[in-house]
């Protein structure tokens, strides 16, 4: 599924070609993922793309009207597992999958492939959402742009295991699996271990290490583990800087050990037995399996 940097890449790229742009048509094929396909073609002709933003894993366009119409709508589109969203011309060959188009006033198009169609579009009314995403509810704070302070208190206190913490969308929005693991992986914690008893220096780790992945991986324009590729179709690079995510069995780049991968916090977790000890309960399960 992409995750923060991936959406973060393909916002940044069509951020650099859509605002301005107007949306002339809809077209759509199959539907079952878009919350409701006539208002796509019933509102979004004629409105202006004002920016495209990103709002932890979705896409935010933000839309305006040139008629003086002052409601202010925004289109919010989730990626899903296998979604992928490209520019390219009209004439363009047309990848297997592709479900919806949307044509620009400068000839160009914007399309949605999905694979699987697990992602989802919608509409939404009075703009960009602040905190709350319709029916989605709330969702936490962005990993970009938390503060120290605010990361520690998103943590501390909550007895939870740090995996599923930092998956968890209402703590932090925008994280996923890989990122989580190679953010542990960098800062000597077990992906079992709990957040309320994390020390002090601990949580700085965790945090400057955080920041740090999702800043690199944005740099090599996300991992491409399957389906990924930026606005352009360009698949990312930073798959080829993995540490542990997706390499059980082989040894830790830091110390040497081989490479695990267990389930924690019912999700699939990858990390090195000697540099992030489990905690003592989990390390007697291990000895007495």
């Amino acid at each position: 599924m992409p995750e923060l940097p991936e959406v973060e890449t393909i916002v940044r790229g069509l951020q650099a070609v859509l605002p301005g742009k107007r949306i002339m048509g809809v077209r759509l094929g199959i539907t079952d993922f878009i919350e409701d396909p006539s208002a796509l073609k019933e509102h979004l002709p004629g409105r202006r793309i004002s920016s495209v933003r990103r709002y932890g894993k979705f896409l935010v366009f933000d839309l305006v009207s040139p008629g003086g119409d002052s409601r202010r709508l925004a289109l919010l589109i989730h990626l899903g597992m296998t979604g992928q969203i490209v520019t390219c011309k009209p004439d363009a060959p047309i990848a297997t999958h592709t479900h919806a188009y949307f044509a620009l006033d400068d000839g160009s198009e914007m399309r949605y492939r999905d694979i699987r169609r697990f992602g989802s579009i919608r509409i939404l009314a009075e703009g960009a959402p602040s905190g709350v995403l319709g029916p989605l509810g709330p969702l936490g704070l962005d990993p970009l742009e938390v503060t120290e302070k605010e990361f520690r208190a998103a943590i501390r206190g909550r007895h939870a295991r740090i995996k599923a913490l930092l998956l968890d969308q209402r703590v932090l929005r925008g994280m996923g699996n890989i990122y989580t693991d190679e953010s542990l992986w960098h800062a000597r914690i077990h992906p079992a271990r709990l957040g309320a008893i994390l020390k002090d220096e601990e949580l700085h780790g965790l945090y400057i290490a955080m920041r740090r992945v999702l800043s690199q991986a944005i740099r090599f324009r996300g991992s491409s583990i399957s389906d990924y590729v930026d606005s352009q179709g360009t698949p990312g690079k930073f798959q080829q800087r993995h540490c542990v995510y997706g390499r059980k069995g082989k040894k830790c780049p830091r110390c040497g050990a081989v490479i695990r991968r267990e389930t924690v916090a019912g999700r699939s977790s990858y990390f090195c037995p000697k540099c992030q000890r489990a905690p003592r309960k989990t390390r007697k399960a291990h000895r007495k399996h």
